[in-house]
């Protein structure tokens, strides 16, 4: 039997969500429509609203429905100091620390020369005219530690180093509350390497 079109489309447009093979957009398909037509209504009128308002913060880049983002307009903020991120969800993370004052700068992907993603395709142009602007005297790398990010890391630091400014890197190691028996030994060696005076 051959679905309808209108619903095939769907489950077609269903997979381009991480993680979503061809069985869950189908199930999530049917859902949508034998269980909850009214929040299928919601996602839609959600999803063409999202796409007509958001867009990139001119400084920083991440999502914004304003010209410039809230972060990067907030006086109270040290303009000295930029943290890059990969994306916008570790931005929201690095937030919710309440640790940091400073300003960010949102990467929107990592280095990857195997799936073609290079320098231009993580905004490091518009990195390179924020750094010209003699501003930032320190940059905070938090990408995350895969062999991507440690990449994007290293070329990024180069970068900054270039141009004067101090480059650090955010620690890695052990959780809050984790027993050394359940973490993994490249997490362990990463926590010795790291250690400090106590």
């Amino acid at each position: 039997m051959k679905l309808p079109s209108a619903l095939d489309a769907l489950t077609e447009a269903l997979r381009c969500l991480p993680g979503v093979g061809p069985k869950s957009a189908q199930r999530m398909a049917y859902h949508l429509l034998q269980r909850d037509q009214a929040g299928a209504a919601r996602l839609s009128d959600a999803l063409h609203t999202a796409i007509n308002r958001i867009h990139h913060c001119s400084q920083c880049n991440t999502f914004t429905e304003q010209e410039t983002c809230e972060v990067c307009l907030s006086s109270s903020r040290d303009r000295s100091q930029l943290c890059v991120v990969e994306t916008p969800a570790d931005l929201l993370m690095m937030e919710q620390t309440h640790s940091y004052r400073g300003l960010y700068f949102v990467l929107m992907g990592r280095l990857s020369p195997l799936d073609g993603v290079g320098p231009r395709d993580i905004h490091l142009d518009l990195l390179e005219i924020r750094l010209s602007a003699g501003e930032v005297k320190e940059m905070i790398l938090a990408t995350n530690f895969t062999v991507e990010g440690e990449a994007t890391a290293h070329f990024i630091g180069e970068l900054a180093s270039s141009r004067g400014v101090r480059v650090s890197r955010i620690a890695r190691g052990l959780p809050v509350g984790g027993e050394l028996e359940h973490v993994d030994s490249g997490t362990l060696a990463q926590a010795l390497i790291d250690r400090r005076e106590y």
